[in-house]
């Protein structure tokens, strides 16, 4: 008993001094950088030589599913290990995208804790800000797909469920249509707002959408009310934003004000009709 217990005492004082070790090598390999970069006697012949700590390992390069899809390394065998609470859309979602050779597994505690415990590969997950992922080394990958799905009963015989879909698809289809686009407002002298139009039409950055919207601006002058100036309101992208400011600046434009665009609502939305065509329900504009 005596016997086992020094051994056992040996191996852990043996397994603590390893560990030590490996700590002091990284040490003092981080001191040497250190120092050769900071000594005048020292010069560094190799920067390249593949050491140091991986962020991802093998992931490192693999951005997408397809990348993950296209690993030699997973067979029947051994396959990628995955853990996720989805344990039936997950493997139908795996195979759709190429992964045939996938185990999957459940984690009773959070899923991210799951490869840092050598239990799994890779996660399958809900992901909101993401924090959480880069608290734990992981990163995520291109392929995953968002969609709202509602019970075609309750859309059927339930008035309050149908319009309540019809409020989220309005407001979702709106932001997304109001993604990367900005209000652009200036003020422009000019004599009516025809010619005001004229000139804004003859830019190419400002004549893509049915505007621009003209007003004009009103102001107190000697205690008469005068109006010498129009306002200008355009939609434009992202991308034409800065070329649009500076083409209002070139026919006259000033004080121009930016805004980004949270939602743009068209006279119906299409998706909202093929959802009723696919119920069996009468379209009707006012739902």
């Amino acid at each position: 008993m005596v016997v086992v217990m020094v051994i056992v005492v040996v191996v852990v004082v043996v397994v603590v001094v390893v560990v030590v070790m490996v700590i002091v090598v990284v040490m003092v390999v981080v001191m040497l950088v250190a120092v050769v970069v900071g000594n005048e006697y020292l010069i560094i012949v190799h920067d390249a030589l593949d050491y140091g700590i991986p962020k991802y390992g093998i992931f490192e390069n693999r951005n997408s599913l397809k990348d993950l899809a296209q690993m030699p390394q997973w067979a029947e065998e051994k396959p990628l290990r995955v853990a996720t609470g989805f344990t039936y859309l997950g493997p139908k979602f795996m195979k759709e995208n190429g992964l045939n050779h996938v185990s999957f597994s459940t984690a009773d505690e959070a899923l991210e804790a799951a490869p840092t415990m050598w239990i799994a590969d890779a996660i399958l997950d809900l992901v909101s800000s993401g924090t959480t992922l880069k608290e734990n080394n992981l990163k995520e990958i291109e392929g995953g797909v968002v969609v709202l799905v509602a019970s075609k009963r309750s859309l059927i015989q339930r008035k309050s469920a149908l319009d309540t879909t019809h409020e989220i698809l309005e407001i979702l289809e709106a932001h997304l249509r109001a993604e990367g686009e900005f209000t652009v407002t200036a003020n422009m002298r000019g004599s009516r707002a025809e010619e005001v139009a004229e000139r804004v039409l003859s830019q190419p950055s400002l004549s893509r959408l049915q505007g621009p919207t003209i007003s004009l601006v009103f102001c107190k002058r000697d205690g008469q009310i005068a109006s010498d100036y129009y306002a200008i309101v355009i939609c434009v992208p992202k991308k034409a934003l800065y070329r649009s400011v500076q083409q209002l600046r070139v026919i006259g434009g000033s004080r121009v004000l930016v805004s980004s665009l949270t939602y743009i609502f068209y006279e119906e939305t299409l998706r909202w009709r093929e959802l009723l065509s696919a119920l069996g329900l009468q379209f009707s504009l006012c739902g």
